[in-house]
């Protein structure tokens, strides 16, 4: 390890998890009960915790400092994973700048999904807006937060966030076919759009994760961590699949899927005992 970062900032061990974090960590409000301490003796234990969200890397600043995250995490809906400074002894194939991370792309970076949103909207036929296009209020009524935080939201470094303008839901299934067709990848959360050239999160997570065999020279075992929304495309990636519930009781599922209900008082005691392989 490069003696310019002291230890414990990438201890080897058997395990990574990945994690969903947008039902976790809300853009506002508090922290899902627990999840501090739990990220904390995860840390404690020396076992790396790579967020994954549908958020800006702008975004992610103010969690990532709140709960002192040091490890990699994956923005954009897998567009790209960063790479805090000096995290790795090794560099990744293929790495861009953006601010103080190293980024592994996935997606292609802007402005071409802000151009391919454009001809697939004109060609289409079916009107959009982007949030690049809207006035800083405009932007905070749409995304219902305050003006600052408003604009960390379009602050990205690879895909386009969009609203529909008026289209039926024809249009929009017409837009989606053509968007499949040309292999773009959108992203719908509420009435909120995004349009990307190639994001995929599991491609995000299993590109961190060669990075660590690299480094500790045998094949970790990857735990993802999500809730149904975001489980589709996180476990993919993963060995062991820990899937986030509503429901009010936990649940221990088939195969190599196992339910934890958010609501449950011994959650991450039980999760904490699952990653450990108890």
């Amino acid at each position: 390890m490069d003696a310019r970062f002291p230890e414990p900032y990438l201890r080897q061990t058997s395990t990574v998890v990945f994690c969903a974090v947008d039902s976790l960590v809300p853009i506002r409000g508090r922290f899902q009960a627990g999840f501090d301490e739990f990220c904390m003796e995860l840390e404690h234990l020396g076992i790396p915790i790579v967020w994954t969200t549908s958020r800006s890397r702008a975004q992610m600043d103010e969690p990532l400092r709140k709960l002192g995250h040091r490890h990699p995490f994956i923005a954009e809906d897998g567009c790209g994973a960063y790479i805090p400074e000096g995290y790795y002894n090794l560099r990744a194939e293929k790495t861009v700048r953006f601010g103080r991370f190293t980024c592994i792309p996935i997606a292609q970076a802007q402005p071409a999904a802000s151009e391919a949103l454009e001809v697939i909207s004109e060609e289409s036929g079916v009107p959009v807006v982007p949030l690049r296009s809207l006035s800083p209020r405009e932007l905070a009524q749409n995304l219902n937060l305050p003006e600052r935080e408003a604009e960390l939201a379009r602050q990205r470094d690879f895909d386009e966030p969009f609203f529909f303008a008026g289209a039926s839901e024809t249009d929009i299934a017409r837009f989606r076919a053509d968007a499949a067709h040309r292999k773009w990848v959108l992203h719908q959360r509420g009435v909120l759009w995004s349009l990307s050239l190639g994001g995929n999160v599991a491609q995000a997570a299993r590109e961190l994760s060669k990075l660590y065999q690299r480094i500790w020279r045998f094949r970790p075992n990857a735990v993802a961590m999500a809730t149904p929304a975001e489980s589709t495309e996180l476990f993919p990636a993963a060995d062991r699949k820990l899937l986030l519930t509503r429901q009010t009781l936990a649940e221990t599922g088939g195969g190599r899927t196992k339910e934890y209900s958010l609501s449950a008082p011994d959650l991450w005691e039980g999760i904490l005992a699952d990653i450990k392989g108890r």
